[in-house]
């Protein structure tokens, strides 16, 4: 296992899309959302303990958070959760994480990861992330871990890549939005396209060589204290300037900006459980294709479902189709699933009516 091999877990989202189950003091990568009696924190923390010592793996995340995390990771220190006071988007947390790190390692191998992805097949998803740290170590390189699509979906950003290669490892040439559906089409039957799952794979000196030539801003804010990181005056220096970082994506401010971007692509059973409905397309399904979380449930004439259930509520459920059905604290939710994107713009409309105690 090698010692400079280091884990940035990103978990700082509020995960609105699974209201109301996810909440902002207790968000879906808190939650046992798949019912196995582990979250998706603790799944993606357990799958990087294959890669590097445990001590080598920080959680960046919102400082609201801290005190769950440390529930939640057996054996995980105060000193490895990277606290951001404000939400500035990706590209400050990576910055503050990146120089942290550098501090302890100047040599560090980095891999940057969402804490709330669903991987199905763990060994080959850390076998590609051994491939990328390999390339890494000897290239200065800024890796993305790209998902081969297994549809035309609307719902991610895609990568072009070149096809000529080395190694499996391709150039990067553009990064695309979010595409309609006749361009997802083309896409895919081009094949040199990836979905974009926000996983990144660099040197520490590859990244910050990269802030400094193509997002100075955030690379001055944090480079003044270089002398502060992993000490006692580490906390007051963040809270202190971390809020003055522009409010941008890593995506953005760095990768496609840089011309030294590669993917590998790759195929792992991904998912980004970033909706109920990608939850119920992950999850096992009855024989009336329903994926139900709930003990005390009496459910007939429903079917291609998904049913979570508070464990002390009694539910009587007839006659649904397609839809999403969520008992959850002070909150129910009963909606099409095919009309699911509508959700969080009608529950952010709730909270301005009735209170965000419901958020």
């Amino acid at each position: 296992m090698d010692k400079n091999n280091f884990v940035l877990i990103m978990a700082g989202g509020v995960g609105s899309r699974f209201w109301p189950k996810s909440r902002n003091d207790f968000p879906k990568q808190f939650l046992d959302i798949l019912g196995i009696g582990k979250s998706l924190l603790q799944l993606t923390y357990e799958r990087f303990l294959k890669l590097c010592p445990a001590k080598n793996i920080f959680i960046v995340t919102n400082s609201q958070y801290q005190d769950i995390i440390l529930q939640q990771l057996e054996g995980i220190s105060p000193d490895q959760i990277i606290c951001e006071p404000s939400r500035n988007n990706t590209a400050p947390c990576i910055a503050y994480a990146s120089f942290k790190v550098n501090s302890l390692n100047p040599d560090a191998n980095i891999v940057v990861a969402p804490s709330d992805h669903f991987i199905l097949y763990e060994d080959i998803f850390i076998e590609k992330i051994r491939q990328a740290l390999a390339f890494t170590d000897k290239n200065e390189a800024l890796l993305t871990l790209g998902i081969t699509p297994t549809r035309p979906d609307t719902g991610y950003g895609y990568i072009k890549y070149e096809t000529d290669e080395a190694g499996g490892v391709h150039k990067v040439t553009e990064f695309k939005e979010k595409p309609s559906a006749s361009k997802a089409r083309e896409f895919l039957s081009e094949g040199n396209y990836v979905w974009n799952a926000g996983i990144f794979i660099w040197k520490v000196s590859s990244i910050l060589k990269a802030l400094k030539q193509h997002s100075v801003e955030i690379y001055n804010i944090f480079e003044a204290g270089n002398n502060l990181y992993n000490t006692v005056n580490e906390r007051a220096f963040i809270d202190t300037h971390y809020p003055n970082c522009p409010n941008i994506s890593i995506d953005y401010a760095i990768m496609e900006r840089a011309e030294n971007v590669y993917t590998i692509p790759a195929e792992f059973g991904w998912s980004d459980l970033g909706t109920w409905a990608s939850l119920y397309e992950a999850a096992n399904k009855n024989e009336e294709n329903n994926v139900i979380a709930a003990s005390q449930i009496d459910i007939r004439e429903t079917t291609n479902s998904i049913i979570h259930i508070n464990g002390e509520k009694l539910a009587v459920i007839r006659g649904l189709d397609d839809f999403i059905i969520v008992d959850e604290g002070n909150a129910l939710l009963i909606y099409p699933k095919s009309n699911e994107q509508e959700i969080k713009e009608v529950v952010k409309n709730m909270g301005l009516i009735h209170g965000d105690r419901f958020n």
